[in-house]
């Protein structure tokens, strides 16, 4: 009897242990995924943080007009207009309402 209860613990014991190493071995297996992923996020956070820079540089850079008239003209290939095109508004004068009522023709006119 004796003997049957040592057979029994001990294969309890072996049974736990090897439980236990196993269960050691897949947690060990997940920190080693989610260190890897992690240091893949941090390495995407750290590129998007340059790019983040190099765009606000370039937005910044936008903003002056000599900038936009250099990107207008070569990349865009635009210029200005000729004078004919241009029509002067003028800001100061009062803008006017027509007077009276509108009416539209019913008959077209020849």
């Amino acid at each position: 009897m004796n003997q049957r209860r040592f057979l029994l613990l001990w294969c309890l014991a072996v049974a736990a242990s090897s439980s236990a190493f196993i269960v050691h071995l897949a947690l060990r297996g997940k920190i080693v995924d989610v260190g890897f992923r992690l240091g893949t996020g941090r390495a995407e956070q750290a590129h998007l943080r340059e790019v983040k820079r190099v765009l606000e540089l370039e937005a910044t850079s936008y903003q002056t007009p000599k900038r936009v008239e250099l990107v207008a003209r070569t990349l865009l290939g635009m210029t200005p207009p000729p004078p004919e095109k241009v029509i002067a508004i003028k800001l100061d004068a009062p803008r006017t309402a027509p007077r009276g009522p509108v009416v539209a023709n019913k008959e077209p006119t020849p």
